[in-house]
């Protein structure tokens, strides 16, 4: 992939949207950025890396670099880029991307196996396109199995099949609200608030003490 751009014209767009967003977010980061390279080129080759360090880092990082790939992604649509040239502008931090692949390339190769030994196919958790390209690269030499993407927006993920076998239908998405990543943690029942009497049940009857004396009989 020939670069289409470089650090001398699209770093400096690149570095004016960044520091808005940290300065007004009050984030402690700082970030470089630099011609591409990557430890997989056969799997993500950008023209453009940028570099994020300080003590803010991990939030970038955490629930699988939510907060990274996002603002990646509002960058890149800052830049006004066409979703083909997405994968030219990579961000990262501590090496995330490539244990990142690297992860994915074990996942991949552990999945195939499994679908050669039963005949059935194997669906992945959603991901993005980066992540669903890298599924695919590493399947490719597989020729006894074929992938294929399926399901749409945030729900889309790789389905591995034994070569022969036709498409399942798609899953249809959980109902709004019900759906999580398997890496999140279930949030806790909130208590609800106390009564007049410092019991639970919130005001207006919900603890025992709130309760109104029975009617009189007519």
């Amino acid at each position: 992939m020939n670069p289409k751009y470089s650090v001398e014209e699209t770093g400096p767009r690149i570095e004016q949207f960044l520091q808005e967003i940290i300065a007004n977010g009050k984030f402690d980061l700082e970030f470089k950025v630099e011609p591409g390279e990557q430890a997989h080129p056969d799997f993500e080759n950008p023209d453009i890396l940028v570099k994020f360090t300080g003590t803010d880092v991990d939030l970038l990082l955490a629930n699988r670099a939510e907060f990274l790939l996002a603002l990646e992604l509002v960058t890149q649509e800052s830049l006004r880029l066409h979703s083909d040239d997405h994968s030219r502008i990579s961000f990262d931090a501590n090496d995330y991307r490539s244990l990142r692949i690297e992860e994915l390339r074990m996942s991949a190769s552990a999945a195939a196996e499994k679908v050669k030994h039963t005949g059935t196919p194997f669906r992945f958790n959603p991901m993005n396109s980066r992540e669903r390209r890298v599924l695919h690269i590493a399947l490719r030499n597989e020729t006894g199995l074929r992938s294929e993407s399926a399901g749409a927006g945030p729900f889309r993920h790789v389905v591995i099949y034994p070569a022969g076998m036709p498409s399942l239908p798609d899953v249809p998405p959980p109902p709004a609200g019900h759906y999580r990543r398997l890496d999140d943690k279930p949030s806790e029942r909130s208590p609800r608030p106390a009564g007049r009497d410092g019991r639970r049940g919130g005001p207006g009857g919900g603890g025992r003490g709130d309760r109104r004396p029975p009617r009189r009989p007519r």
